[in-house]
């Protein structure tokens, strides 16, 4: 089968010829056909996340994809299924083993999910990795449902898509993004009101503030927004440092944490659910698979608006 190969980090990818994989117990064998490209991936490129598999790896870990084949005890799929599998930081395509730059990869089958044909590769791709990344901030550690009233720090791509999550899990969204353009977008998904500093939700008293860009200034204005006993959840990674006031915290009992989704492919299907009924669409652009590298590259140059993920 063709993969695109990182040698090593810093260098371009290779086209290769690479043996199809073979699929152990516990592993489906998947044709991919929708691989989206994230900014890990760039991060992985350039050097500055770890590996956890040896060179050359086949990076790729937001995967669609055809049932090819089964492994040893896996029931409940067939061949031609359309599925997709939710990913963690520890078992993914394209983080513990090659992954969904390929025309085949393997996916673990306890986290994959079906979904229907009025879910395209490309929403069902995005859906595993951008589309989870919004669901465990707002949702899974967030705790979004109907009542409460939470706030959206940074309005990009995963911001977005985490303010609609937000209004269809039943919250009142509030937003927080600079760029004034965004804010009508942001409306026509359902949120309530849009500012341009959370510094101007300051006593606001959210239940809980998920902030998307993680600037130093982001964090501090959030603890500030959130209610006594609140929480506020970082998922941007925009500054390297942070400085926290230990009396925003401790005098109301803030609760601050990281997060990443959890692989559970419960989550994946509400999100393959909403966006098959019409309710949640994921920005992206289709490419091709001859196309990856180009689109690795476009989105380290901050060239790409909501998703890019390569079909066939």
């Amino acid at each position: 089968m063709k993969a695109w190969l990182l040698d090593e980090p810093r260098t371009p990818l290779r086209l290769a010829d690479v043996p199809i994989p073979e699929p152990g117990p516990g592993q489906i064998l998947v044709k991919v056909r929708g691989a989206g490209i994230c900014h890990s991936d760039v991060a992985y490129v350039e050097g500055h996340f770890p590996f956890q598999v040896p060179f050359p790896v086949v990076l790729g870990h937001e995967v669609s994809g055809e049932v090819v084949a089964l492994g040893e005890g896996v029931t409940g799929f067939r061949e031609g299924d359309r599925v997709a599998s939710a990913p963690s930081a520890t078992d993914a395509p394209g983080i513990s083993r090659d992954g969904g730059y390929a025309e085949y990869t393997l996916l673990t089958a306890a986290k994959t999910v079906t979904f229907p044909d009025a879910v395209s590769w490309a929403q069902a791709g995005a859906a595993t990795d951008a589309g989870l990344t919004s669901y465990a901030g707002v949702v899974e550690h967030g705790g979004a449902s109907t009542g409460d009233r939470i706030a959206i720090v940074g309005l990009g791509g995963l911001g977005m898509t985490g303010a609609r999550i937000g209004v269809l899990a039943g919250a009142t969204v509030y937003g927080v993004e600079p760029r004034e353009d965004v804010w009508p977008i942001a409306a026509k998904h359902g949120v309530t009101q849009v500012v341009a500093d959370v510094a101007e939700y300051a006593g606001q008293d959210f239940d809980a503030v998920i902030d998307f860009a993680g600037f130093d200034s982001t964090v501090t204005g959030s603890i500030r927004a959130v209610k006594p006993g609140g929480t506020v959840v970082i998922v941007g990674l925009g500054g390297s440092s942070v400085t926290l006031s230990p009396m925003d915290l401790v005098s109301r009992n803030v609760g601050l944490r990281g997060s990443t989704p959890s692989g559970n492919p419960d989550h994946l299907t509400a999100m393959l659910g909403w966006i098959a009924a019409g309710d949640l669409h994921i920005e992206t652009t289709e490419i091709g698979f001859e196309d990856i590298p180009e689109g690795i590259a476009r989105l380290a140059r901050g060239e790409v608006k909501g998703r890019l993920v390569a079909v066939s």
